[in-house]
C-alpha cells in the first residue's frame, strides 16, 4: 500500500463531503463505543488488567532480544523455522521464497496489518500467485480494491448494497437475478466462493495476536474461524507478526486476551481464539506439512529508546479509533496508509517517516480518549505532542503556521503587551459575534467556520480570572 499520508488535507474533506460515509461511520463507531462500555463494566478487575497488560508488555519490551530468542528456540524445537526481517521487503522476499519452494499458485490469507505493512498481496500478485483474503470484511474490501478503513473491521465504511455490487461484478459465474437485500444471503455466498479457496489453497499466511516466548506458540483471534481454515489446511503455513507481539508466557497471552476482545468488539473473548506450535505432528489428523514464522522489524526497533516506545504496547484492539472523534468524522482512508486514527498519528510517521505522515499528529483535538480507553494505556495525545515538536524542529510545518507561532511567541515574551492584546481581542470579538454569540466567518479560523459557528468569548480572561483567585478577590 503506497502511502498518501501527506494528503490527509485532502482526503479528510472528500470524507467530509460524503454523507453515505458520514452515516456509516456514526452508526458503527456507536455500536463499538456502547459494547466495549458494557463490556469493562461487566468485569470488576477490568482496571487492575490494564495495569497487568501494560506492565506485561513494558517487561517484555524491556528484554524483547530475550524473550524473541526463546521463542526461535522453541519454534525450531517443535519443528518450525523463523525468518528475521528488517524491513518490508525482507519479509516480501521471505514469504515469497517460501511459496516458491512450495510450488504455490494460491495463498489464502488470515486477517493482517502486518500483510497490509509490507504489500504482500501486491508482491505476490507481481510474481504470478494469486492471494485470496479469507476475513469476511478483508474479502470485501479486496474485491473493491481498497484498503481496510479499520484495523478490527476492514469494511466498516462499506453499505450492505456496496457489498451487494462488489458480488454481482466479481462472481459472475452465479445468477444474476439472485436476491442479495439480506445480510445472510450476503455471508451464503461468501462462505460457499471462499470454501473452494480453502481446499485449493497451497500456502496460509495468518496474522499473530500474540507469540508466546516460553512455548514457541503463535496466537490469532477472529470470529469466523477463517483464521483456523486458513492455517490447517493448506501444507504449509506462514505466521507474519511484528516483533513487539511477543509475550513471556501463556499466563501473560491469557490477560492481554481477556482485554483485547472487551476493548475491540465488547466481547468477552473471541468466538476463535487459537494457540499453533509448528507444523503437523505424526499423529495429529490435519494441519500443515511445514510451518514458517516470518518476524518483521520495519523500524520498530528504533523506537525502543525514543518517547515513542510505549506505542510499541499496542495490541490492535482498535478502541482508539472507536472512540476518536477525527477518525469518527473522516474514517480510515483519510489518514492515507494502513494503520488510521491515533494509533497511525503515532505510529505512522515512526515507520513512513514524518515527512510523509506529518499531518496525522495534528489530526486530533486532543479529548483524551483515546488514552482513556486504551487497554494497554498508552499515552497517544503525549506522543502526538511529541511528533508536533519534532515537525516543528525540522521545519515541516507550513509557512502559515511557522509565521503564526512565531508572532505568538514575540507576543508571549512581553507578558504586558499580550494580556493587553488578549483583551483587546476579546472585546472586538464580542463586539463581531451576532446575537447567539458566536462567528460564522473569522479571517485565520477559516478551518473551523467551514463547518461550524466559533463562539465568541464571554466575559473576562483566564488571565483576570486567575489573577482574581490568586488575591482571593474572585469567585
Amino acid at each position: 500500500m503506497q502511502p498518501s499520508s501527506r494528503h490527509f488535507p485532502e482526503n479528510a474533506r472528500r470524507a467530509l463531503a460524503d454523507d453515505r460515509l458520514r452515516a456509516m461511520l456514526d452508526k458503527s463507531a456507536s455500536g463499538f463505543r456502547l459494547r466495549r462500555r458494557m463490556a469493562a463494566d461487566r468485569l470488576p478487575e477490568f482496571e487492575a488488567l490494564r495495569d497487568r497488560g501494560r506492565d506485561i508488555k513494558d517487561h517484555t519490551l524491556a528484554h524483547l532480544d530475550l524473550y524473541l530468542e526463546r521463542f526461535e528456540a522453541q519454534v525450531r524445537a517443535a519443528g518450525g523455522t523463523v525468518h528475521w526481517c528488517a524491513d518490508a521487503a525482507g519479509a516480501r522476499d521471505a514469504i515469497l521464497a517460501i511459496c516458491r519452494a512450495a510450488g504455490a499458485k494460491t495463498v489464502t490469507k488470515g486477517k493482517s496489518m502486518i500483510a497490509e505493512e509490507i504489500a504482500i498481496n501486491d508482491h505476490l500478485e507481481a510474481h504470478g500467485l494469486v492471494p485470496v483474503e479469507t476475513d469476511l470484511g478483508e474479502y470485501i474490501v479486496q474485491l473493491r480494491k481498497e484498503p481496510p478503513s479499520h484495523i478490527i473491521a476492514p469494511a466498516f465504511h462499506v453499505s450492505k448494497e456496496q457489498v451487494a455490487e462488489s458480488f454481482r461484478a466479481a462472481h459472475t459465474a452465479l445468477d444474476p437475478a439472485r436476491p442479495l437485500d439480506e445480510p445472510s444471503a450476503l455471508l451464503a455466498e461468501a462462505r460457499a466462493m471462499l470454501r473452494r479457496r480453502f481446499h485449493e489453497a497451497d500456502v496460509g499466511i495468518t496474522g499473530a495476536n500474540l507469540l508466546i516466548a516460553e512455548t514457541g506458540q503463535t496466537v490469532i483471534v477472529t470470529n469466523e474461524g477463517n483464521g483456523d481454515l486458513t492455517q490447517t489446511l493448506p501444507p504449509v503455513h506462514i505466521v507474519l507478526a511484528s516483533i513487539e507481539k511477543v509475550v513471556p508466557t501463556p499466563e501473560d497471552a491469557a490477560t492481554v486476551l481477556r482485554l483485547l476482545a472487551r476493548s475491540a468488539t465488547g466481547q468477552e473473548f473471541s468466538a476463535y481464539t487459537t494457540f499453533s506450535a509448528g507444523p503437523r505432528r505424526a499423529a495429529d489428523p490435519d494441519g500443515p506439512r511445514a510451518f514458517h514464522v516470518v518476524l518483521l522489524d520495519n523500524g520498530r526497533s528504533a523506537l525502543m529508546d525514543t518517547e515513542f516506545r510505549e506505542v510499541l504496547r499496542c495490541i490492535r484492539c482498535g478502541a482508539c479509533m472507536n472512540h476518536c472523534p477525527v477518525y469518527g468524522a473522516v474514517g480510515g482512508h483519510a489518514y492515507g496508509w494502513v494503520y488510521p486514527g491515533p494509533l497511525g498519528a503515532v505510529l505512522d510517521p515512526a515507520l513512513i517517516g514524518l515527512a510523509e505522515a506529518k499531518h496525522l499528529p495534528n489530526a486530533s483535538t486532543f479529548c483524551g480518549r483515546c488514552e482513556e480507553v486504551c487497554p494497554m494505556r498508552i499515552p497517544l495525545p503525549a506522543m502526538m505532542r511529541h511528533w508536533r515538536r519534532r515537525e516543528a524542529e525540522q521545519g515541516l510545518q507550513p509557512a502559515v503556521t511557522r509565521r503564526g507561532l512565531a508572532l505568538w511567541a514575540w507576543f508571549a515574551r512581553r507578558p504586558a503587551l499580550y494580556h493587553a492584546a488578549a483583551r483587546l481581542a476579546a472585546r472586538l470579538l464580542r463586539r463581531l459575534a451576532r446575537r447567539s454569540g458566536t462567528l460564522a466567518m473569522l479571517p485565520g479560523a477559516g478551518g473551523w467556520t467551514r463547518h461550524r459557528d466559533l463562539p465568541a468569548p464571554e466575559g473576562r480572561t483566564f488571565r483576570e480570572l486567575w489573577a482574581e483567585r490568586r488575591t482571593g478577590d474572585g469567585p
